[in-house]
């Protein structure tokens, strides 16, 4: 299974967000630190905010943040958001599916499966997880180290007093 670009950016966008969280982000400052280009941002931003999964501001003053705690969105959530409206072969699109083997196929039922798998192993994991008590990717993602983080004692603690 390829993840397309699409998610792939949007998970750049999201842990960027969970990095800098409490302030709006930037377009510009997400491309800066994701290398990606503002007019993908633009798009994945839009489709995210939509989805529910960020807020924006628009206005001199404006930008971007977490419509909700990093540790409630759930990665599985995002990835089936985003990958589900792609079919994983041509036999799961309807409209276009020309393959003449799709009736007797077994194959679909196993790619069926491994899609079901791959979510499966995705749902347990949270932004959060992915983004808190990662010193190597706040140093990337926000340098200042604003990610606020569990201690192993429980404790809330800002991820740069952990590198």
């Amino acid at each position: 299974m390829r993840v397309t670009k699409r998610t792939n950016i949007a998970m750049r966008v999201l842990m960027f967000c969970a990095g800098n969280p409490g302030r709006l982000v930037t377009k510009h400052e997400i491309a800066g630190r994701c290398n990606a280009s503002e007019n993908h941002l633009a798009q994945v931003i839009n489709q995210l905010a939509q989805l529910g999964f960020l807020s924006t501001q628009r206005g001199r003053n404006g930008g971007l943040m977490l419509a909700r705690p990093a540790g409630n969105i759930v990665i599985g959530d995002v990835f089936r958001a985003l990958e589900a409206p792609v079919p994983l072969a041509e036999c799961f699109a309807d409209a276009d599916n020309t393959c003449p083997l799709t009736g007797a196929c077994r194959l679909r039922d196993a790619l069926g499966q491994a899609a079901q798998a791959f979510y499966a192993t995705l749902d347990p994991i949270t932004l959060e997880d992915l983004v808190c008590d990662n010193a190597d990717l706040m140093t990337i993602l926000a340098p200042s180290g604003t990610c606020r983080a569990k201690s192993d004692a429980g404790v809330l603690v800002n991820a740069g007093d952990l590198l």
